[in-house]
């Protein structure tokens, strides 16, 4: 048995230790804001928060998570940085498919957490990886620059 805190609850997990998390949190706990893209971690789409880091929930196993603390997407609206995040996205209107945008807000995130006043290149660097099939890379980066002003 597996335990881990979950968006500040207490969950355990009866599923194999090489489990990918993005699996266990899925099919499991039914927290399905956390997308399914490549498998690989080369997309982006699987991100979540592991301990704050942005990390890519496809390739992570279970063991790795044990006694740790994994934030979703569905966490954001609740944090007072992801709540910003979140308006801008909205202010801006972001998204287009919205297929990818779980993974863009919980990078976006962990980046005005770390950083909270981004230049475009810090804000590039972050967001590297994290493919929008929109092309929706502009509205991201304005948006982002938004909630760091808000945040302020």
């Amino acid at each position: 048995m597996i335990e881990f805190m979950l968006n500040g609850e207490p969950v355990r997990s009866d599923k194999a230790p090489d489990t990918p998390l993005l699996w266990v949190l899925r099919d499991d706990l039914k927290r399905t804001g956390t997308k399914y893209g490549c498998g690989i971690a080369q997309c982006g789409v699987c991100t979540v928060h592991i301990d704050g880091s942005p990390i890519r929930s496809c390739v992570i196993p279970l063991s790795a998570v044990a006694g740790r603390a994994v934030s979703t997407i569905e966490q954001m609206a609740a944090d007072s940085v992801g709540s910003v995040v979140q308006k801008a996205w909205q202010d801006l209107d972001v998204v287009q498919c919205g297929y990818c945008q779980s993974g863009q807000i919980m990078s976006a995130v962990a980046l005005l957490k770390t950083n909270p006043k981004p230049s475009d290149d810090d804000i590039d660097s972050a967001m590297a990886g994290i493919i929008c099939r929109c092309a929706t890379y502009q509205r991201i980066r304005a948006a982002i620059h938004n909630a760091a002003e808000e945040l302020a």
